[in-house]
């Protein structure tokens, strides 16, 4: 089967950074290659290294949807795909035309909610409305969905006007750090990929499909689909109890996600640690005024933003007001900011990262999201994690039992949930350690991968018989 992956860059971003690793763990017999069309590629050398094909149209950086269209048909007309798969709104578009134009089958992905209440609060004017009006005008086009998370599915019902059951729902996955994983990891992954190669042969060789594309029939287990109870939890879940801190290191649930030679903090709690690109949705501005507020009780702690965006001007006025220039640090972007979370003592800070030596818990603000390859990667760390009530990342951790929850937008309890943290060490350990043992159990990259593999086959199958 041949699969045109389409993009709108190659920039080192969520979506893109997930469809490196997938791509790069399908199978061989599986020929896949990625369009993308605007000239950002911080990762060309990254796809091209894991020996991936890729197709450059050239297009200005403005939107210019008509060339892409056009540029991207020719190419169709040439490579003949089996599937289209695309991702992002400028790709998302070009690539619907063209499939419509061509005749070969589209699969779209929902990766963002982008037309959630919280999200048009930074989209105004026209030109958002236009967007939204034309994305839910072309999105009749793909023949199926891939969603990373249950809300994300539920939401485009509402907001695109989809069919819930042309969705199916697959999380975000990430590597496992190898020097992390333990005897109990590494048996319940061989026993997740022995299952998993069974149903992909299956897939592949059985020439009936025996269900439909609901998403209740797909052959995605439990594992790596999504759980309605995560997305269904109530967002007002968010405070842990002072019965809970006491009794939490006593916690079966808890206990359970212990794990042998743990990554993450076992001592005091000062060094909090987030990345992003630094945009006004990813709330960046409300941790750092909680952080003020912990910095009262608690002066030695330190905050360290990693990324870059159009917000950084704004954030930095903001600690220059708040008179943290010697406690916050926006160091800007550096590549694989996920290994700070795993390492406890990466020596001396370099000159153009003033970041303290080790970061002990992680702080996730974002106002809205698709779901979370930085959530998952905290996770995997097993740092101690403090993240927003967003649906998204209620599906990934639990308030009490795997993080520290508090309602989106709300420093003043972020920065309580912050002074929980730093006075309850322990308890943080035993967060950080249940978050990993979830992320391991369901979003394994190896693991996803191998099942977004059978599904593409299985939605092939079955649009070949429609």
């Amino acid at each position: 089967m041949k699969i045109l992956f389409t993009q709108d860059a190659l920039i080192n971003a969520g979506t893109e950074r997930s469809n490196l690793e997938l791509i790069s763990r399908f199978s061989e017999n599986l020929e896949v290659s990625v369009v993308y069309f605007y000239p950002r590629y911080e990762l060309k050398e990254n796809y091209l290294g894991a020996g991936i094909r890729l197709f450059f149209l050239d297009i200005p950086e403005k939107y210019h949807l008509l060339k892409g269209i056009l540029r991207l048909v020719q190419l169709i007309k040439k490579e003949k795909p089996d599937l289209l798969i695309s991702s992002l709104w400028r790709a998302d578009i070009i690539t619907r035309i063209a499939s419509m134009l061509t005749g070969v089958p589209l699969i779209g992905t929902l990766v963002n909610d982008s037309y959630s209440p919280i999200a048009w609060t930074d989209k105004k004017g026209l030109k958002h409305k236009f967007v939204h009006w034309l994305d839910r005008l072309t999105a009749g086009i793909p023949i199926h969905w891939i969603a990373n998370a249950n809300v994300l599915a539920d939401s485009h019902v509402k907001t695109l006007g989809l069919n819930r059951e042309k969705i199916s729902v697959v999380y975000r996955g990430r590597p496992v750090p190898v020097i992390a994983r333990t005897r109990y990891e590494d048996e319940a992954i061989s026993q997740r990929e022995h299952s998993f190669n069974e149903e992909t042969a299956s897939a592949a060789e059985d020439s009936e499909v025996r269900s439909n594309l609901a998403v209740s029939s797909l052959a995605v287990t439990e594992d790596v689909i999504a759980s309605d109870a995560g997305a269904k939890q109530s967002l007002n879940d968010y405070e842990l109890s002072p019965e809970e801190t006491a009794s939490a290191s006593n916690s079966q649930e808890i206990k359970l996600g212990i794990q042998e030679g743990s990554l993450a903090v076992t001592g005091p709690i000062r060094n909090f640690i987030s990345y992003g690109r630094l945009l006004e949705r990813k709330g960046f501005q409300d941790a750092i005024r909680a952080f003020a507020q912990v910095l009262k009780t608690y002066p030695d702690c330190t905050l360290t933003i990693f990324g870059e965006g159009s917000y950084r001007k704004d954030l930095e006025s903001l600690i220059q007001n708040l008179g943290l220039n010697g406690s916050v640090f926006l160091p800007g972007k550096i590549d694989n900011p996920s290994e700070l979370l795993l390492v406890q003592d990466f020596g001396q800070p370099k000159p153009e990262i003033r970041n303290p030596k080790s970061f002990d818990c992680f702080i996730f603000p974002s106002w809205y999201e698709g779901f979370s390859g930085a959530l998952v990667e905290a996770m995997m760390a097993g740092i101690p994690i403090i993240a927003s009530d967003i649906p998204m990342n209620l599906e990934a951790v639990q308030s009490g039992k795997s993080a520290l929850v508090f309602p989106v937008g709300n420093w003043e309890a972020m920065a309580e949930r912050m002074i929980t943290a730093i006075e309850n060490p322990k308890l943080m350990q035993e967060l950080g350690d249940q978050a990993r043992s979830v992320s391991v159990q369901k979003f394994d990259i190896e693991v996803i991968a191998k099942q977004y593999e059978a599904l593409l086959r299985k939605i092939h199958q079955q649009n070949q018989k429609a």
